[in-house]
């Protein structure tokens, strides 16, 4: 399944507390170039690499203007310990109750060795300056996922 979600359509506005406990929204980040990544699960193999790239790379990203948020299912307490274990340098929010993830459209049905089951298909939104959805990766490339944000970003620059 993929999100609902086009390129070019204004992102949905949302609402969440980060592990910290504050209250974030899209409208924070307005004049901001925005990468909101969902992700299944907190120190989980895959999710692992996908942030610790996207932390390796922080400072890059934050150089060209680029602001991350990453989205899971997980609670705040678990994304605390997630940020502490990494050191990652970025918002994590909780959204246990899929709110966001449903407007989104990240949750549905997954298949996993022959099982299927429901749960979150990791995607990467680019988010512009006027709220605008500029990209979407259905299959960020873990490894190398702020390679392909920053490649992106550079493009639609030109």
């Amino acid at each position: 399944m993929a999100t609902h979600l086009t390129e070019g359509i204004k992102a949905p506005v949302f609402k969440g507390k980060d592990q910290n406990g504050n209250t974030v929204s899209l409208s924070d980040y307005k004049g901001k170039k925005l990468v909101l990544f969902f992700y299944p699960e907190d120190d989980t193999p895959t999710c692992t690499i996908q942030a610790c790239n996207l932390r390796d790379n922080f400072s890059l990203l934050k150089a060209n203007g680029i602001v991350v948020i990453g989205i899971s299912p997980d609670d705040e307490k678990k994304h605390k310990k997630f940020e502490a274990k990494f050191n990652l340098p970025f918002t994590l929010l909780a959204d246990s109750k899929h709110i966001i993830i449903d407007k989104y459209g990240v949750w549905g049905e997954k298949q996993l060795y022959g099982r299927k089951y429901m749960g979150l298909h990791r995607t990467t939104f680019l988010i512009d300056e006027k709220g605008i959805i500029k990209k979407i990766f259905l299959k960020p490339r873990n490894k190398q996922h702020a390679e392909e944000i920053l490649k992106l970003w550079q493009l639609i620059a030109c």
